[in-house]
């Protein structure tokens, strides 16, 4: 003879089954995380690279907007003292 669950043993199982859909929506989580870390690496590289290109446009804009003046730059002495 077979006999019917309890009450405790379909609690139980109740239960189990919620830990088992809780772990799935982690592991989803958890992946969508690293996707999202990987693409933030990916976009902070792009940042890193679009920054740098940025600061050489604006040194040479710079320079060609402010030339320096001859007469301002010091002469090196060679020796003298």
């Amino acid at each position: 003879m077979a006999s019917a669950p309890t009450n405790a043993t379909q609690a139980k199982d109740r239960l189990y089954a919620q830990l088992a859909a809780s772990f799935g929506r982690m592991s989803r989580a958890i992946g969508r995380t690293a996707d999202l870390c990987e693409q933030l690496q990916v976009d902070l590289h792009a940042m890193r690279t679009f920054a740098g290109l940025d600061a050489a446009k604006f040194m040479t804009i710079a320079a060609q907007l402010n030339p320096e003046d001859p007469a301002e730059t010091p002469l090196e002495d060679h020796g003298a003292t």
